[in-house]
């Protein structure tokens, strides 16, 4: 990625295109391109935030603040685009706007064969507390990790 600068801004209605595009290179089940306009115009708990290189989306997450927690409801990078920190800052994105609005913990669910991800969420302070037994289309279980985000507070003077 020599060159390429990431940026990372909120998604758009205009983005909805290449972000479905990304979903289907990353998942045997994609969302629909309806449900992301419907979560970007209809959902005032929702915040969607895009990565770009150059003019193309190469990645982006979601997440509705409930409360006072945050729950991240999906993140992708492009294949071709991983392992180059992306994730890592859509992430870091999500709980500086969680951070903002008060939240006080992020959850997520991930696939419990999904090693890879675990690792990035442990790695940026995610800890299991449950497992949701046939989460998935496919039925495979879902490990729960939560992230607790009073450091962070602490960290930012909030």
């Amino acid at each position: 990625m020599a060159g390429q600068t990431v940026t990372y801004r909120p998604m758009t209605v205009e983005d909805i295109s290449q972000v479905y595009a990304v979903e289907c290179r990353c998942f045997p089940s994609p969302w629909s391109k309806n449900l992301f306009f419907r979560e970007v115009s209809c959902n005032d708990a929702a915040i969607y935030i895009v990565a770009v290189v150059g003019e193309q989306i190469v990645g982006y997450a979601g997440m509705w603040i409930i409360l006072d927690e945050g729950h991240i409801t999906n993140i992708a990078v492009d294949p071709s685009f991983r392992r180059r920190g992306i994730a890592q800052g859509l992430l870091g994105e999500l709980t500086e706007y969680a951070l903002q609005r008060g939240v006080v913990a992020m959850t997520l669910e991930v696939r419990v064969s999904n090693d890879a991800a675990q690792a990035l969420y442990t790695k940026l302070g995610f800890e299991p507390r449950g497992i949701r037994k046939e989460y998935y289309h496919d039925r495979e279980d879902a490990l729960i990790m939560w992230r607790e985000l009073g450091e962070e507070r602490t960290n930012t003077g909030n």
